[in-house]
């Protein structure tokens, strides 16, 4: 016997009948089942055999292949079939609505020349008149002669094609198909929860039982017991909500917690959100993180872990667990488990609730009054007034000097312009027995929300340093820190630090300090600026520099058999693709969503992989491969004309890399390095254009510790060798913010430069680009220094994260505007653009069900922008001339007997293009 949900299905050698419970016990078709004829009872009415043939076996006819119809009941057989997809279909079209979840059953046997066992599968076709067919798996069973099987599935369709068939499919030729029943249904229609299971209304709870009111109903234990309470430790835990908790108990592995199928209730491409109210208990432990994770197996991949949402529980209170989820693909099963603190400790569950997540409107833009953009917020910044405005943080001495640099630091400079000189005096700091000892001032009421605020200073240390000396510019938020910019000083020599923030939420105080040396070691500071900075202001020089950079003049040059008659004739020109690379992130299961490729291929020209071709994706046990996911998004990519960076073959961090790859001693491991290289660029050689050899060189050294230095050098060698068509990156982060010491540019040019005196074959330099609040001078002194190294610059990974879509839009308005005006920039990969699929909040372009927000109208309208058009006449020389864009054309020409279209291309070049156009 099989349950599912509200009906069960007994299966055997003689019968299969699916028995449904509406109240009372019935037998037949339900009454939403979709599928016409589903039983067979009138033959193969609205059935048709799809290039073979059939006929019906009835309980009077005996048994003539092999297997009794059902007691009282027909069953079709479908012969003379020559190909695997031959089988029986039928046209459900009028039945299908778009975006509701139908779940399919189908009860079937083979017979014929068979041994073992062969596939049945379930399958749609889809037909849009002008496109061709499309199909779309919905699940398989394995069958052997003499024994009914069931083939199960569930599907969705966000539009509704033309024609919508479901047919059986699936044994070798020769084998004849027998089946017995299909019910396709969407349970929705039911108005009892115990029963809907399908295609569950938007706004409904998800999950039966969610505050346990029916006991341990729907609920079980994920590798463990699960025990229901009114009441623990003598009631002192008693439940926040309602009667009962439950927990899970006897917990061996971090894994192990309390689960609840959910196949069936949840809709493909619709987003949910996830409340759970949880606490621990145990073991002595008093706080863990508990995880709400979504384990999800489709036929054609296995399974998949999905992770919804994380919080600190403790052994004290109730606390809530919040999350959101999204299904691209049509699972097999989807359950929805706790787990994570460590073996030992139980999980304790209130409650746990799965509803459909509804659309909170957008924050409106922000109305900023009287900015004051360029005004120092800083008191008394120049010390004419002594130390006046400002108090030592800790028990550490301010005071007053004189002599240190009158001039603006360089990237205070690019954003001011012309400024009156600074006053040469500086804030001497001694007596400091802290790091985080030095002078700090009040700025809470000088604030304005929203604005972004860049942050200037001159810093030096006194004697007495052992080694780099970190100073930096820190913010107290409400006693949070908040990084305003950082230098590393090793000499007794002035220097810029240079920064950021934005405060998006109102404070109640806010203190800037400088901080940072060694307990012991003299601060100097000078010249300290906190102004909101003037992004539209920028944005009219970054026009002008991107005008000389990215564009070029072209003369359309007119020839042809009416070239005399040509003068005055109308000219239309439309660039149809701007060449300059923008590309996104992408990963697997994104590709199993049509509006989420639609986006894709309409918007970008390059493409990475978030993981699917990282070393812990590809080998996760040693010699375990999976290439098919990347094999799988490297296929879509290719279709669709899109180039792909190879991320990564190597990651230096040791928290990124596999635990068996740890484990290696020294020679296993320089054999395991070489593997991968071997590996993974000898199956791709040719396809993707960059590859990132060793990602965060700058923040992380596994490899480096236990090879030697010259491993790194040996990855880019070898990976050159096995694939010289790919250019080789370097790749890091917090590169071009200011906000890292271990990354600055000098840093970074000194890496970059001592790999290539090693002989390390580096092409490119990869800034990721996550970043906060973007400042352009600061971004583009970074992009200016790793210029001069002559080696093209990548933003490799860009995203940026606010609440408010209109904020979060201008700040990658800011970063693609510095980008694209850069002369050393060469392109700019995105890290995703659709909620739930990014690695940080509030950072996305389209949100989960496909919406496109403020950020990405904002994205989209640069897209736009750079694309030229240009609309004219053809002069006395048979010319047309205009300046545009680099990248792909299609120029219009209506002369009195025709209308021609030709397409050229403009690539980049200093002089005038001459396009020959033949007409």
């Amino acid at each position: 016997m099989v349950v599912r949900g509200n009906c069960f299905c007994i299966c055997d050698s003689g019968t299969c009948n699916w028995w449904f419970f509406m109240g009372n016990c019935r037998s037949g078709n339900p009454t939403d089942n979709i599928i016409v004829n589903h039983d067979f009872y009138k033959g193969l009415y609205s059935w048709h055999p799809n290039c073979c043939n059939g006929f019906i076996v009835s309980a009077n006819s005996g048994n003539r292949v092999g297997l009794s119809p059902k007691s009282g009941g027909n069953y079709a057989v479908i012969k003379n079939r020559t190909e695997h997809w031959q089988g029986l279909e039928q046209d459900i079209t009028s039945k299908i609505s778009p975006g509701s979840t139908y779940s399919v059953s189908a009860c079937v046997g083979v017979s014929g020349s068979l041994s073992g066992s062969t596939d049945v599968m379930a399958t749609l076709k889809l037909l849009n008149h002008g496109s061709g067919a499309s199909y779309m798996f919905i699940g398989k069973t394995s069958v052997s002669k003499g024994k009914w099987e069931m083939v199960e599935g569930i599907f969705s369709l966000p539009t509704v094609p033309n024609q919508v068939i479901f047919y059986l499919e699936g044994p070798p030729p020769g084998v004849e198909l027998l089946i017995d029943s299909v019910v396709i249904r969407c349970p929705s229609s039911s108005k009892s929860e115990s029963t809907s299971i399908g295609c569950s209304a938007v706004g409904d709870e998800v999950i039966i039982n969610p505050q346990f009111e029916n006991g341990l109903s729907n609920w079980s234990g994920r590798g463990c017991q699960v025990v229901l309470h009114d009441s623990m430790v003598d009631g002192k835990i008693l439940p926040e909500t309602g009667k009962f908790f439950a927990s899970a108990s006897e917990r061996t592995q971090n894994w192990n917690g309390i689960q609840q199928e959910i196949t069936g209730r949840v809709q493909r491409k619709l987003a949910y959100n996830v409340t759970a109210v949880v606490r621990i208990f145990g073991n002595n432990v008093t706080t863990a993180t508990i995880q709400a994770t979504l384990w999800v197996h489709t036929p054609d991949r296995g399974e998949q872990y999905i992770g919804i949402g994380k919080v600190q529980a403790t052994d004290k209170d109730w606390v809530q667990l919040q999350g959101k989820f999204l299904l691209n693909g049509s699972p097999s099963r989807v359950i929805i488990y706790l787990e994570g603190p460590p073996p030992g400790i139980d999980i304790l569950v209130n409650a746990l609730s799965v509803k459909h997540a509804e659309k909170i409107p957008p924050l409106p833009p922000p109305i900023i009054e009287n900015p004051d953009y360029g005004v120092n917020i800083v008191t008394n910044s120049q010390l004419s007034d002594g130390t006046d405005g400002w108090f030592p943080l800790g028990n550490c001495n301010l005071s007053a000097a004189s002599g240190s640099p009158k001039i603006l630091p360089p990237m205070a400079r690019d954003s001011l312009g012309v400024h009156e000189p600074l006053s040469g005096r500086y804030i001497l700091v001694k007596n400091r027995t802290q790091t985080w000892m030095g002078p700090a001032q009040m700025i809470t009421d000088k604030l304005k929300l929203f604005l972004t605020y860049q942050v200037s200073a001159w810093v030096r240390i006194g004697s007495g340093a052992s080694g780099p000396q970190n100073v930096n510019v820190a913010l107290g938020v409400d006693n949070q820190w908040v990084n305003g910019g950082q230098a590393e000083i090793k000499d007794r020599r002035w220097h810029e630090i240079g920064g950021s923030f934005r405060i998006e939420k109102q404070p109640l105080k806010v203190m800037v300090y400088v901080q940072g040396p060694a307990a012991g070691v003299d601060l100097m500071v000078a010249g300290l600026q906190i102004f909101p900075v003037d992004r539209v202001a920028r944005f009219k020089h970054l026009a002008r520099q991107t005008d000389k950079t990215r564009k070029r003049d072209i003369i359309l040059q007119f020839s042809g058999s009416e070239s005399s008659s040509l003068f005055g004739t109308s000219v239309t020109v439309m660039q149809t693709q701007n060449s300059f690379p923008i590309g996104s992130c992408i990963n697997r299961t994104n590709i199993e969503n049509e509006d989420f490729v639609d986006f894709f291929v309409k918007n970008f020209n390059w493409a990475v992989f978030g993981n699917e071709l990282k070393w812990y994706w590809t080998e996760p046990q040693r010699g375990n491969f999976n290439y098919k996911d990347a094999d799988d998004m490297l296929a879509l990519c290719q279709n669709n004309k899109i180039e792909t960076r190879g991320h990564c073959i190597f990651w230096e961090v040791q928290s990124t890399v596999q635990q068996w790859i740890q484990a290696l001693n020294k020679n296993d491991l320089m054999k395991a390095v070489q593997n991968r290289l071997t590996g993974l660029l000898t199956r791709y050689k040719g396809k993707f254009r960059h590859y990132d050899v060793n990602n965060e060189m700058l923040h992380g050294s596994f490899y480096q510790d236990r090879l030697g230095k010259d491993i790194r050098t040996y990855m880019f060698k070898t990976a050159n060798q096995l694939d010289p068509s790919a250019t080789l990156f370097v790749n890091d982060y917090h590169v071009e913010d200011g906000t890292d010491t271990r990354s600055y540019p000098k840093k970074y040019i000194e890496q970059i430069l001592d790999l290539q005196q090693q002989g390390a074959p580096v092409g490119g330099i990869g800034i990721q680009g996550h970043i906060d609040n973007p400042v352009g001078p600061i971004v583009c002194s970074a992009l200016d220094k790793l210029g001069v190294v002559g080696l093209p610059i990548w933003f490799t990974e860009l995203d940026v994260s606010s609440l408010n879509e209109h904020i979060r839009g201008e700040d990658l308005e800011v970063m693609l505007r510095e980008a694209f005006a850069h002369p050393a920039v060469e392109g700019v990969m995105l890290w995703g653009f659709w909620e739930l699929f990014m690695s940080r909040d509030n950072a996305h372009l389209v949100d989960a069900e496909g919406e496109i927000n403020e950020a990405g109208k904002r994205f989209l309208a640069l897209k736009h922008e750079w694309l030229s058009h240009a609309h004219g006449r053809i002069d006395i020389q048979g010319q047309f001339e205009f300046r545009g864009f680099h990248g792909t054309y299609v120029v219009e020409v209506e002369t009195e007997s025709n209308k021609v279209s030709r397409t050229f291309v403009v690539d980049k070049g200093d002089s005038p293009l001459v396009v020959s156009i033949d007409l």
